[in-house]
């Protein structure tokens, strides 16, 4: 694991958990070529674990790939078949950070994406929000990252050709995170 060693002057070392109520992972996807399908997973988890030295920082989250929601049932339950996600044989997507560069506000995360079975090395880069603490007294930190994956790479194949030519569905899913983590005392 890498990372800078002028990371942040809000660096804290310790574990870091997900606040769910004020983190989401949304996807979009071109939609017979002409405009996108958005979506959001509902249920997952993050845990970050700062060392003390910032180059043992590690990055492990965990997605629930049947909370999959892009507020149309039918879609969202096509979304769970074998065309796409093989919910029954692989309930969850997983990442694991191998390595973390920051400069500033801006940071990279590079690591492992499990999909359906399969694992490819993807590009997180994102910008963090700072640490703060809220009126209960808990530490939270605040960031942002994206990444942009191929869903072929990951077996998602299925696709429908339209009648005026090119296929319904892009290759190219877009993800975001926007994610408020909360330090474990």
């Amino acid at each position: 694991m890498t990372l800078t060693t002028d990371f942040h002057p809000a660096y804290i070392a310790g574990t870091w958990n997900l606040d769910p109520t004020h983190s989401e992972i949304t996807f979009s996807v071109k939609h017979l070529a002409i405009s996108k399908v958005r979506g959001s997973f509902r249920s997952f988890n993050v845990t970050v674990v700062t060392a003390e030295d910032p180059k043992d920082t590690t990055v492990e989250a965990t997605i629930d790939v049947a909370s999959v929601d892009t507020n149309q049932a039918d879609r969202d339950t096509h979304l769970r078949t074998s065309d796409f996600f093989l919910v029954d044989d692989f309930p969850a997507m997983t990442f694991s950070s191998n390595s973390i560069t920051a400069t500033g506000d801006d940071f990279t995360v590079v690591g492992d994406l499990t999909l359906r079975g399969v694992t490819k090395p993807i590009t997180l880069t994102g910008e963090f929000g700072g640490v703060m603490t809220d009126p209960y007294g808990q530490t939270k930190a605040g960031a942002t990252a994206s990444t942009k994956i191929n869903r072929k790479d990951f077996g998602v194949n299925w696709n429908a050709a339209l009648e005026g030519g090119g296929f319904l569905l892009g290759d190219e899913v877009s993800i975001n995170i926007e994610l408020q983590l909360v330090l474990q005392k």
